[in-house]
This record gives structure tokens, C-alpha cells and sequence, in this order.
């Protein structure tokens, strides 16, 4: 093993030094040179008229999210206090035995013959329903919710937040539908470690459909491109704006001061992936409710110390979103920016959650894909909301933001939103921005992981190597100006979205069967409840 990591070592200390000894520009002309292409062919606006164009690749994200509202009967809405009821451990019982065992389900299982099914996979979930939504809730709640949203205001106004919600809303059902074939398809190892994700379903799913060849190409593009955004975005961009923060708030002018971060930062990311799933979850499990309860308890406090301006604010944003006075597109440039932002930040349809959520202990999928749609509302519905809601408050006044004027540092902006009700609260602010992007590039670390072992072999040197690149990454990030670097990464997060939408449709049928099997074994389960309530009634 010494012998492997001395020539990883060796392999990768020239691009240290290449990294450490060029200049930002040069790197940033390098990467836009040879992938330019790449990111203008995922980010293309289909131009509809003069005034506003449209990303293809957000058509996509909310084509496919109207459709699986649709199809699964609005399981956005329907299966919300069902969500809150399993990640409660409602069902555990029935999760873990099966409804048949506990209470007498004659419903056949026309899966029983084959390996993969739900009832052989649940002696091999590694962690539980919580676990895994704060393990995927890491890998989105973040600079997007802080940064992301300030930006989206700026550009779009006030109205744009209602489409945010809108985009959230409907990402629900997105996230139901890629998380339940997660746990369906995924693949257990000897040792019980689970390998889930679309590379799993496409696979899997096309084979049973007739399609083996078409699903192995469109699962080894999306595990390339997940490869590509673990180390990017997921790595690199985390990295780097929280290495920016961290050096603002305490004024450190060494020039090296990023690169110190970053291997502190790699130092503590490794401790925590060296352990697998497990590890990253008990450690998301902490550190996502933590940073976003006090996130929203700051939100709250400023929403309180103005509750007389709730209901002005709401106001303007519902007559921002339906006027577009003052932005540039009208109507359609809010809507834009507001979709955008929303399906940006909570990734629903782009596959990612997929790979985590699978991982759950279970044995009915439906039962992960329910609690996954928790996931866009946390993240979008409440987390982005109560951001939009503090800066349009504070911002009435017009003090800090002109609307259809673009920023580029949202972070800022939100932490002069927060400062002006909570003095020094920026300074809380950036502590949680280091703690989300740590609690992203974690997880991101296991979804680039996920796709690298697939692409690779399963294996500890396949792990172990993997897990150094990513590491090497993270104080890179940290180290340099990004530019054309995160352009490319972000492109290839979102690329992820063409395989896996093509998937999610085709093998929408199987999900559907899924949801019906998951909802008879509860009321089977309720049923039988409900007739021991009655018996013990009676015996009284």
C-alpha cells in the first residue's frame, strides 16, 4: 500500500507545483481554451426572442419535474406528511421486516427472484432515513442558499423568489422519482458496502427493458461527468470561497494563506472520508441541521425585529413575479432567474441525491424516495426563501441593492442584509460558509467516488486513489483564482442531467410500482393497528 501511495504521490506533486508556481490567469486561459466548448454546449440559451432566452438545460430540469408532479399524481404534495412520518421511523418496522412478515401482507413480490431486490437489500443499507437526507442536503445546502439567492435578486428582482419556490415545489417530485430507483437498482458489495446512483439504474434498469446497451453508455457518461463535479464544484468552488471568507474576515494578506487553508481544510476532509458513508453521515447528520438551524434562527429573528414589512414584502414579491417592472426581460426574465436559481441550488433532476439516498436501510425504495422529496423544500422552499425574504426587508429602502443591477458577491450582499439587524452576524455567516462548504465537498466526495468505482473497480486502491485526487483538489481550490475552472465543473454537474432525466422518464413506470407496494404495506400496517386498538379496546 506504501508502495501505491509513494507513486500517487509522486504522480501528482508536479501538478502542486504547476499550481503553486503559475499564475491564476494562465490556468483560467488553459481551461477555456480546450473546454470553452463544453460549457457553452451545456449552458446554451435557446434564444425565444430578442428579449430573453432560456438555458436548454434548465428546460430539461423543469420539463422533467412538471412531468413527474404529473405522473406520480402531485407525490409532492401527497407524500409530504408521509416524508416527515418515515424519517420519524413511523415504519421502520415494516422498512426492516417487510409488511408480509409483521402483519400478514398476502401481496405477492414479483421481484423475489432476484438478487438485487428490495427484501435481500435491507440487511445491507448502511445508514438510516435521516442520515442519508442530511447526507444529500450537505452536498446542496450551501453558497447557493447564501450567495446564490442574493445574486438571483439582483438580476431579477423580488419576484423572483416566488418562482424559486415554484422550482422548488416541483423539484420535489423529481428527487422522489431518481432516489427511489437509487435504492431500487443499487448494487451491495461482500463487506455490505452499497453502490447506488443513477450508473446503477441506467444499467440495470435499460437491461431489464431491453435497452442494456443504450443504458451502459448513458451510465458511464453521467459517472464521467459526476467524476468531473466532485472535483469541481463539489470540491474546488467549496473550497475556494470559503478559503475567500475565511482570509477576508480575519484580513490575512499572505499569499499563501489560501493554500494553508486548504491543506487544513483537506486534513479535516479526510478524516471524515477515509470512514465511508457512515462517517459522512454521522457527520452530516450534526452539522446540517446545526448551520441550518441557526441559519434560519437568524432569518427568523430579522423576520421578527420586522414582522409589520412580512407581509410588504410578500407583497412585492408576488407583484414582482407577475410584472417583472423594472428587470430586464419583464415577466419571463423573473421567471427565468427565479427557476434557474431554485433548480440550481437543490439539483433535483441532475441524479447527485440519488447516489447517497441509496444507501439507506430499507426494503422498500419508495419508502427513501418519499423521504427524498423533503430535500427541495428544506433546501429551496425554506432555506432560499428566508434569504429572499431578510434581503428584500432590509433592502426596502433600496440601501444595498439596486434591482436589475447584477452582483457577483452574493455573500456580501447577504451578510450586509444580516449585519443590519444582527451586528457582526457576517462573522457567523462565514463561519457558516466553511462549515457548509466542508459539509459539501464531503458528500460530494462520495457521489465522485460512486461514479469513480463504477468507471474503475471496486477496490481499496481504487478508493484510495480517488480519495487522494480529491484531496489534492481541495487545497488547489483553495490555493487559486478559479474562473474558467468552475465554469467547466458546473457544466459538467449539470450535463449529469441529460443522462439521468432520460432515465428517470423511461423507467417511470417501475417507479410508480414501487410508490403503489411502499403505500399498501402502510396500510397494511395501519390496518392492523387499527384492529389492536379495537381488540385491546375490547378487552378492557
Amino acid at each position: 500500500m506504501k508502495k501505491y501511495l509513494l507513486s500517487i504521490l509522486t504522480t501528482i506533486t508536479p501538478f502542486l507545483i504547476f499550481a503553486q508556481e503559475s499564475t491564476s490567469e494562465k490556468i483560467d486561459r488553459i481551461f477555456q481554451e480546450y473546454t470553452g466548448w463544453f460549457v457553452e454546449a451545456i449552458f446554451y440559451e435557446i434564444p425565444f426572442s430578442e428579449t430573453y432566452k432560456i438555458p436548454w438545460v434548465l428546460i430539461v430540469l423543469m420539463g422533467g419535474a412538471v412531468f413527474f408532479t404529473i405522473y406520480f399524481r402531485f407525490i409532492n404534495i401527497t407524500g409530504f406528511s408521509k416524508a416527515i412520518k418515515v424519517v420519524q421511523g413511523k415504519y421502520e418496522d415494516i422498512e426492516k421486516h417487510g409488511a408480509d412478515t409483521l402483519y400478514g401482507d398476502s401481496t405477492p413480490n414479483e421481484d423475489a427472484n432476484i438478487i438485487e431486490t428490495l427484501r435481500d437489500d435491507s440487511a445491507h443499507g448502511e445508514v438510516s432515513h435521516f442520515q442519508a437526507l442530511t447526507a444529500a442536503l450537505s452536498a446542496t445546502v450551501g453558497l447557493g442558499n447564501i450567495a446564490g439567492v442574493a445574486v438571483a435578486l439582483s438580476i431579477g428582482g423580488p419576484g423572483a423568489t416566488f418562482w424559486m419556490i415554484v422550482a422548488g415545489l416541483l423539484g420535489m417530485a423529481s428527487k422522489f422519482a431518481e432516489c427511489t430507483l437509487g435504492v431500487k437498482y443499487r448494487d451491495v458489495g461482500e463487506d455490505g458496502t452499497v453502490y447506488g446512483g443513477p450508473m446503477y439504474y441506467l444499467t440495470k434498469g435499460f437491461k431489464e427493458k431491453g435497452m442494456k446497451g443504450f443504458g451502459k453508455v448513458l451510465a458511464v457518461i453521467f459517472a464521467i461527468f459526476v467524476i468531473g463535479g466532485s472535483f469541481g464544484g463539489g470540491n474546488m468552488f467549496q473550497a475556494n470561497q470559503a478559503a475567500a471568507q475565511f482570509t477576508k474576515l480575519f484580513n490575512f494578506e499572505n499569499e499563501n494563506a489560501g493554500m494553508y487553508f486548504g491543506m487544513v481544510m483537506a486534513v479535516l476532509v479526510a478524516v471524515v472520508i477515509i470512514g465511508g458513508i457512515k462517517r459522512i453521515a454521522s457527520v452530516t447528520e450534526k452539522v446540517v441541521p446545526f448551520m441550518a438551524g441557526i441559519y434560519v434562527l437568524a432569518s427568523l429573528i430579522i423576520l421578527g425585529a420586522n414582522w409589520t414589512l412580512i407581509d410588504d414584502a410578500f407583497g412585492l414579491i408576488y407583484e414582482g413575479a407577475f410584472s417583472g417592472l423594472g428587470i430586464a426581460g419583464g415577466l419571463v426574465g423573473v421567471m427565468i432567474q427565479g427557476i434557474r436559481r431554485g433548480a440550481f441550488s437543490n439539483e433535483a433532476g441532475v441524479g447527485s441525491a440519488a447516489i447517497a439516498h441509496s444507501a439507506v436501510r430499507t426494503k422498500y425504495a419508495a419508502s427513501e424516495g418519499i423521504v427524498a422529496l423533503l430535500e427541495p423544500f428544506v433546501d429551496t422552499v425554506v432555506i432560499c426563501t428566508m434569504t429572499a425574504l431578510v434581503i428584500v426587508i432590509t433592502n426596502f429602502d433600496g440601501g444595498f441593492m439596486e434591482y436589475g443591477v447584477p452582483i457577483k458577491e452574493g455573500v456580501e450582499l447577504t451578510a450586509i442584509a444580516f449585519d443590519s439587524v444582527i451586528p457582526h452576524f457576517s462573522i457567523v455567516l462565514t463561519i457558516a460558509v466553511i462549515l457548509f462548504a466542508f459539509s459539501t465537498m464531503i458528500s460530494w466526495s462520495y457521489y465522485g467516488m460512486q461514479g469513480w468505482v463504477f468507471l474503475f473497480g471496486k477496490g481499496k486502491l481504487s478508493d484510495l486513489i480517488y480519495k487522494i485526487l480529491f484531496l489534492f483538489f481541495v487545497v488547489v481550490g483553495a490555493s487559486i483564482s478559479l474562473g474558467a475552472v468552475i465554469d467547466f465543473s458546473d457544466a459538467m454537474i449539470f450535463a449529469m442531467v441529460v443522462p439521468n432525466i432520460i432515465g428517470v422518464v423511461i423507467l417511470s413506470p417501475v417507479i410508480r410500482t414501487e410508490l403503489v407496494k411502499y403505500l399498501k404495506a402502510i396500510k397494511v400496517k395501519e390496518e392492523a393497528m387499527d384492529e389492536g386498538a379495537e381488540d385491546l379496546t375490547k378487552h378492557m
